[in-house]
Formats: C-alpha cells, structure tokens, sequence
C-alpha cells in the first residue's frame, strides 16, 4: 500500500495530512451548473470520515471561487463547519487570494484587504490555516510580499504561507525570507513542463510541500469526458485551449493509452493519474477536486495505488511521446501568470 499521509512542509511540518487533497473550487464556480449544499457536504465528510487517526484532510479554496469572484466558497465552507462544527480541527484550510479582480496584486493593503475578507466570509467558524497569493506579482519584490504575510501571521491572521504557480527561482527567494509551508502547481501527465520539474525538485531541496492541482487534466484525464458535448455551455473549461474542438481528438490519445495502464491494473484512469503524481516524491500532495462523496472516496483511493518501477517507465514514455495540443489556459501564458 502506498503512503496514506504525508506531512506537510515549513511552519506546518508538525501538521499531517491524507496524501489525497480535496479541490473544492468546482463546488461554486461552474457556471450555471449548481450544486447543493448537501452534496457538497457529503463530498467534503466522506473524505474526512475515511482518513487515518490523526491525519487532516488539506482543503483548498479561493477568496473568488465563485461565477462573479465573489467569496462564495468560503461561505459554503462557513455553511459546512456551523453545521459540521467537530469537522474544524480534522481539516487543514489553505486559501488562494491577492488579487485585484483576476489580476496580482500584492501590496500591502491588498493583502490585508484579501485576508480580511477570506477570515470574514469564514465567520470564525474555521481557521484560515494557510494562505497563498494566487499569483506572484510581477510589480512587487516576492521578498517584500512575503515580509508583509509574515507580519499577517504575527498579528494572528492566519499560519501558514503558501504560494502558487511560482517559478523555482521565486519559491527559493521567498523561503529565505520566511519559511513557505506549501507551493501549489499544476501537475499531471499532460502538465508536466520543465518548470513543474524544477519546482519539485527545489522543494524536496527546501522542505516544502508540493500540491499538485488539476492531476486530473480538469477530468480530461478521467476517460469520462468523450466529447466536447460532455461538458456543459457554461463551464468554464470550454474557454480552455486544450479543450477546442480542433485540438480534442488528438489530446484524446494520451487519455486512451493512460487507460490502458489503468484497465490492466483494475484501477480506474483518474486513480492513475492520481498515484503517478504522488509518486513523484513523498512531498508531493495530488489536490483533484470532487463535489461528490463517491468521487471524493475513489480519489482518496488513488494515493493507495503503488506504481512499479514498469508503470513508471510506461507513463513517462506515454507522456514523452503524446504531444499535448494548447497551453494550460487560455493560449495566453502571460494573462495566466504562470511561473512567476
């Protein structure tokens, strides 16, 4: 059986969690597709129910996980711990904010502006365990940024820094000024860049946790999405580049030989890509997002699954030789910000 828990790295490296994360920005921002507080619920219980004495579900969520950017994920978390209150202290709460709208910004009073909203929407009914800025900000030093969320822990705000989609150069420049507890990346086996490699492995070097989002493809790597008819008007992946129409029959077949592997291995795909992620090193935390309990559970069931040394190989080969057509987002790396 593969490792169920890992701990998590820096200031929090007293903390451990599942090796399986929980992604609850798809819970409110999907477009019109709605999904009940209930279900919601149950999907954020189950995983929680099925973990280790002792280990913490890490939950992760966005000051503008909602249709209009507004904090209405935080309030379905809000929503779950008033009615689930013993559920507080078996979660670890990381929060992605700093922005303006959908643009970096982290000044100083953005960044307390962003915490204090993120702790407002929450209603003291769980603690904002870590924080990340959701993008670096290209007109700050990442050095003054960091001073100024360390500043945030010292008057008791939250605990924890995070950081995401951040170059190596950048997280080592940032953990020399305050200990990083965790950097969020996208990884899976068609997001994998040379950069991905880097901050992996800077973060081994340094202590820090790794949490992977998206390891999943979006679902694309789940085998579930046939056609482009399976996603919904609204939802947003329709607006991304690997997700056109032109480029969907050929990104198909990195999916079609993914399953292979998982049907011989009486696992489904989306718990390949699952266990491929976290064995990429023991620091390495797969973050898919789930809104129902029995995917929550068949995610969880993912970082059980021990890859041989074969399958490995197999997968890198598969990725090595499927070129993946569209970048991660939107064809325009710069209005993504990735990699700061």
């Amino acid at each position: 059986m593969a490792q169920q828990t890992i701990t998590l790295g820096g200031t929090a490296s007293n903390v451990t969690v599942a090796k399986v994360a929980h992604g609850l920005m798809m819970m409110t921002w999907r477009g019109a597709d709605t999904v009940p507080d209930e279900q919601c619920f149950e999907a954020i219980k189950a995983g929680i129910d099925a973990l280790p004495a002792g280990a913490k579900m890490f939950l992760n969520s966005g000051e503008f996980y909602a249709n209009d950017l507004s904090t209405g994920n935080l309030e379905l978390v809000a929503r779950f711990f008033e009615k689930y209150p013993e559920y507080a202290d078996r979660t670890f709460l990381s929060v992605k904010g700093g922005l303006n709208g959908l643009t970096p910004d982290s000044s100083d009073e953005n960044l307390r502006r962003s915490v204090d909203n993120i702790n407002r929407a929450l209603r003291g009914t769980k603690k904002l365990d870590l924080f990340e800025c959701a993008r670096v900000d290209p007109k700050r030093p990442i050095e003054e940024t960091i001073k100024t969320l360390a500043g945030l822990i010292k008057e008791g705000k939250f605990d924890h820094i995070g950081m995401s989609e951040c170059s190596a150069a950048t997280l080592r420049r940032a953990h020399a000024v305050h200990p990083v507890a965790a950097v969020e990346i996208e990884v899976s086996p068609w997001s994998y860049e040379e950069e991905t490699k880097k901050v992996i492995a800077t973060s081994a070097e340094l202590g820090i946790t790794v949490v992977a989002y998206s390891p999943l493809g979006r679902g694309f790597l789940t085998g579930t999405i046939k056609t482009l008819d399976d996603i919904p008007e609204s939802d947003m992946r329709r607006r991304l580049t690997r997700f056109r129409e032109e480029y969907f029959k050929h990104n198909m077949a990195i999916v079609e030989a993914l399953k292979a592997i998982a049907e011989r291995k009486k696992i489904t795909p989306a718990q390949l890509c699952i266990a491929w992620v976290g064995a990429l090193g023991p620091h390495v935390l797969p973050l898919p997002g789930s809104s129902k309990s029995t995917r929550t559970l068949e995610n969880l069931a993912g970082g059980e699954v021990v890859l041989t040394e074969e399958e490995v190989v197999e997968i890198g080969q598969i990725i090595a030789s499927h070129e993946v057509k569209g970048d991660r987002y939107f064809g325009n790396p710069e209005r993504a910000h990735l990699w700061g």
